[in-house]
């Protein structure tokens, strides 16, 4: 299966079970694995043959900054459940949500969510 990878994408979004959170916001990042065929737009040299990364960078910015989660699976659910929809393209989908700055004491990179989900069989 071939695959467009977007990686690590910034945005400023209000998730979080904590009141904090919802009021003062924090930064995520975003990671998607679009699979799908890439087949005819590697012959085509056409963007109709394949799924547009600028729109679907759109669509999970609207997503991220525009609606509110207490949970960042609940997040990652939402974005792979739109791009299944709005992108027929679309096989299969890994979205991972990292929050880097968890509100609660800990020395790391974050904590990260990986959702992946497929196509329901036609």
């Amino acid at each position: 299966m071939d695959k467009i990878m977007m990686e690590r994408m910034e945005f400023y979004g209000y998730h979080g079970v904590l009141p904090e959170e919802n009021r003062l916001g924090q930064l995520f990042f975003v990671d998607l694995e679009l699979k799908l065929d890439l087949s005819a737009a590697g012959r085509s040299d056409s963007l109709a043959d394949t799924v547009d990364y600028a729109e679907v960078h759109q669509l999970v910015k609207g997503i991220v900054e525009g609606k509110r989660f207490k949970l960042i699976e609940a997040l990652a659910e939402h974005i792979a459940s739109e791009l299944l929809q709005t992108y027929t393209k679309i096989i299969e989908t890994t979205v991972r949500i990292t929050k880097p700055h968890p509100p609660f004491p800990m020395h790391s990179r974050g904590v990260r969510v990986e959702i992946a989900r497929r196509r329901a069989a036609r």
